[in-house]
């Protein structure tokens, strides 16, 4: 038989591959205090300037709220997808009151009050600039119209297209009319309520629950007015689907901002600043007595020092396009993705996408088979083992000593040459 009539060898068939399921992102409901602080690392976000800018950004969205008379179910929608998209953004890239304006635009649309770019530019000019109020169809809101339409996919893809806002404000006026006398209660309640529109200039709303941020309010209302504090210690956390640690550090947040930015809450003007020190200085003994307690319920001290600084701030941090307006149009945008040849998919279970990425994981995977090899590699002979012509053996080699270096007239520049006079070396 010869080689000719030889059965070709089978093989086997390979199943192809299709097409790239693409990168998929999942929208997070809450968000670590570890995690907040990892984020805006990352972004190179200076912490002086990060928490002015966000003062600054909440307080631009009440009042535009409050002169547009949108609910404030709005403005709690779009505090949340402010803070989320600040924290995945750098503040170089973006003016913070674009950002602040974009989210009220989507807010709007979210909560069905819905409003134009023009009508929200105008009222956020009209504030800014009382005495040169303007038109909503004004030539100037052109070109920042555009840069809020723009702007708004990128918070829609910030958020995962998940629209799931929490709202306190309802649960807050149900608990204080259960725990409350109804002569006390709207008394106690205009506090507690300007008290839960300030807690969105802090991180306090998307790390904690509903209940969490409720009983906090609740309680620090109680601290500072001195109504029913005894009665609001005594109830059973466990039942309100909270704990105390959780409470103390929304508590903590909150007179963070009053302790730093009294002059731009609702409640900070009412109490003197020495009721928020005093408070405070409470709330942290119960912390240094207590053993299960800290300052943040889920925090891991070993991985903050381990994270080491990848975007030092630098003196030219400060100017950067987040300090000025963006009104005239000079800010441009920019759109970050994660992968060049794949599509980004937004998923909202969790369980649902790592059962499809394992799925998919078989078909992609790639396999190598490592194997070594000996290769033999001729070393080339150094250039001073060959002599030049007319050389001889002995003359190549210098014995260690490095040529002597003569100048233009022939003699030798070595430090051994005698004086004139006096006789040398020949």
């Amino acid at each position: 038989m010869t080689t000719a009539d030889a059965p070709p060898t089978p093989v086997e068939p390979t199943v192809p591959k299709g097409p790239n399921p693409g990168a998929i992102s999942i929208a997070n409901q809450y968000i670590f205090e570890q995690n907040v602080r990892q984020m805006l690392r990352e972004n190179g976000c200076d912490p002086a300037r990060e928490d002015s800018y966000r003062i600054q950004g909440v307080q631009l969205i009440d009042n535009v709220r409050e002169a547009l008379q949108l609910p404030v179910k709005t403005f709690v929608t779009a505090s949340t997808y402010y803070h989320k998209f600040r924290m995945c953004h750098r503040d170089a890239e973006y003016n913070y009151q674009d950002a602040a304006l974009a989210s009220l635009f989507v807010a709007c649309k979210v909560e069905d009050t819905i409003k134009k770019s023009r009508e929200i530019l105008c009222a956020a000019h009209n504030i800014k600039y009382p005495d040169h109020p303007l038109a909503q169809d004004d030539k100037s809101f052109s070109r920042p119209s555009e840069l809020i339409v723009g702007l708004e996919r990128l918070i829609l893809e910030t958020i995962g297209f998940d629209f799931r806002v929490r709202y306190p404000q309802k649960v807050l006026i149900k608990t204080v009319r259960k725990l409350l006398p109804p002569e006390h209660a709207k008394e106690f309640l205009a506090v507690a309520y300007d008290m839960s529109i300030d807690i969105y200039k802090s991180f306090a709303p998307i790390k904690q629950t509903t209940f969490t941020t409720v009983m906090a309010v609740v309680e620090l209302t109680a601290l500072l007015t001195r109504l029913h504090l005894d009665k609001i210690r005594s109830l059973e956390l466990n039942r309100w689907h909270t704990n105390r640690g959780c409470v103390v550090e929304t508590m903590l947040d909150l007179l963070d901002v009053y302790a730093h930015f009294q002059k731009s809450t609702k409640i900070g003007l009412r109490f003197p600043q020495d009721k928020f020190i005093n408070v405070k200085i409470g709330l942290n003994k119960e912390l240094d007595a207590s053993n299960r307690l800290c300052r943040y319920e889920t925090f891991c001290q070993q991985c903050q020092a381990e994270v080491k600084d990848i975007h030092p701030i630098t003196p030219g941090s400060a100017t950067s396009p987040a300090t000025t307006s963006s009104y005239p149009g000079t800010t441009t945008i920019k759109r970050t993705t994660k992968s060049t040849d794949a599509t980004m998919r937004f998923v909202f279970d969790e369980d649902e996408a790592r059962r499809e990425q394992d799925t998919v994981s078989d078909f992609f995977r790639e396999e190598y088979e490592e194997y070594e090899v000996e290769v033999e590699e001729k070393i080339p002979e150094s250039e001073h083992n060959h002599s030049r012509p007319g050389q001889s053996r002995h003359q190549n080699h210098d014995h260690g000593w490095a040529p002597y270096h003569r100048n233009r007239h022939g003699h030798s520049n070595d430090r051994y040459k005698g004086r004139k006079g006096h006789g040398g070396y020949r």
